[in-house]
């Protein structure tokens, strides 16, 4: 026993690092990421890998760049970047991600300009810099020391920079899976989607993103009879859709609980109030159930969409005159699917919800991402991000996560890689305050990036490193 406990102390032993160096190195490469425009629309991912491919050539770490072509318009390049540092082959490779675009701006909102990363009272501002240019800096930063510290891999260490996540996959994730998989292929990977999260400025919990909800677009379109509206008729589609549209932000499909999704409630309950506490322990008690999922839908609806397939009327269009009854209305739904939902079926169901002939409903490709089995809980993987967090981030529990957005490691899991999101600490009070992911006033707190940068470093040397 003493002799297996040296071996595991003594596989990570390194030079030790030169933190406050690493650190200030860090703030240059992030500040300069964020100083690009790579908005989508509006700006351009290529200076993003242009900056990152001189970053890495410099250490001497072997990069590709990969575009896909643009017939359209050639002059549009919107290139992803792939390095690798070779292990032993042991243990499939290690992928660690961060996306190059990000959602675009209003500069006419930001008190501090969208690329500027001001930094003031310990905040670092600029469109990107918690969605996604943290992890892609962290994930740089993790390939550049694994190199300069020589560390002996058991597995193969990609660096993927990837283009058009915010909405544009087919030129990076799908692009890369479908047509260059095998430059990324791995056995695990580390993305975003997960954060420590910190309320009134106390570490809470570590939520690491194992599964996501899956969009699904669909409209409905009502018909009828055009005329006049000095008129009324009872086939005015707008009366039908309006109707339509009640039915389904009403109906509650089947809550269903995943691996995931039951440890994370289970987890959670155990550093919440009594009252909370109990919600979360019996939310598929058979005689509390509806209670606690009306409370979810009023009080924490993120927690309601986590347990269902969710369904948002985002826009409604209807009529072009004041005095003239059109002949069709529609409204486009958001649904974000949970990932092992039966389509078919569950729009059956939403057609007999609706029930009403002058309605159909139009399935879209909104989103274009697939679906994916949850990431495991109870593998190397999963564990050895516990363990790393838990030093990093003392004296929380580590939730594994089902995100009710997007990322693209959808894509990832629909071939069967373990994908794992993580990400910095931010303020629970951040969204809401507007200062968090797609915000007129983004930005991240410049001690929680180093401490990322730290943590994404450790955990990328214990899943790769030779042992």
């Amino acid at each position: 026993m003493y002799r297996l406990l040296f071996a595991s102390i003594c596989t990570f032993a390194q030079p030790a690092l030169d933190w406050p160096k690493i650190e200030q190195e860090a703030l240059r490469h992030f500040t300069a990421l964020v100083q690009i425009n790579s908005t989508d629309p509006g700006g351009s991912e290529k200076p993003v890998v242009d900056y990152l491919k001189s970053v890495l050539d410099k250490e001497g770490i072997e990069s590709k760049v990969f575009v896909r072509e643009n017939l359209a318009d050639p002059s549009v390049i919107r290139p992803n970047i792939v390095a690798r540092i070779k292990g032993s082959g042991k243990k499939r490779p290690l992928l660690i991600v961060g996306h190059t675009d990000t959602v675009n701006i209003d500069a006419r909102k930001w008190k501090h300009g969208p690329f500027s990363a001001h930094r003031e009272g310990g905040h670092i501002y600029g469109r990107g810099t918690v969605d996604d240019k943290d992890n892609l800096t962290a994930a740089l930063m993790a390939i550049l020391l694994v190199k300069r510290q020589a560390l002996k891999l058991d597995r193969d260490l990609i660096f993927l920079a990837e283009a058009g996540e915010e909405g544009a996959t087919s030129v990076g994730i799908a692009f890369l899976v479908n047509q260059h998989y095998p430059e990324i292929d791995a056995e695990y990977c580390l993305a975003e989607g997960g954060s420590a999260t910190r309320t009134g400025g106390a570490l809470r919990y570590v939520n690491v993103q194992t599964t996501e909800k899956v969009p699904r677009g669909a409209k409905l379109v009502a018909s009828g009879v055009a005329g006049h509206g000095s008129v009324p008729l009872r086939t005015n589609p707008v009366v039908h859709l309006a109707q339509a549209v009640a039915k389904v932000a009403a109906w509650q499909p089947p809550m269903r609980l995943n691996d995931t999704t039951r440890a994370y409630f289970e987890r959670l309950a155990t550093i919440s109030e009594p009252a909370a506490k109990d919600r979360y322990n019996n939310i598929a008690h058979p005689e509390k159930t509806d209670a606690i999922q009306e409370h979810f839908t009023v009080h924490e609806p993120r927690h309601n969409s986590m347990l269902r397939t969710s369904i948002s009327p985002n826009m409604f269009q209807g009529g072009y005159r004041t005095n003239v009854i059109p002949s069709e209305a529609e409204a486009t739904l958001d649904i974000r699917a949970l990932p092992e939902e039966d389509m078919t079926k569950f729009f059956e169901t939403m057609k007999s919800v609706i029930n009403d002939p002058n309605v159909k409903i139009v399935r879209t490709t909104f989103g274009q991402r697939p679906a994916g089995a949850p990431s495991a809980i109870d593998n190397e993987a999963f564990r050895t991000i516990e363990a790393v967090a838990k030093r990093h981030y003392p004296g929380v529990p580590v939730l594994p996560t089902m995100s009710t957005g997007a990322t693209d490691m959808s894509f990832l899991r629909s071939k069967g890689q373990q994908c794992y999101g993580i990400g910095p600490a931010i303020d629970s009070e951040d969204g809401p305050l507007g200062f968090g992911s797609h915000s007129d006033q983004e930005r991240i707190l410049e001690a929680s990036l180093y401490q990322f940068v730290r943590f994404h470093f450790d955990l990328v040397a214990e899943l790769a490193g030779a042992r």
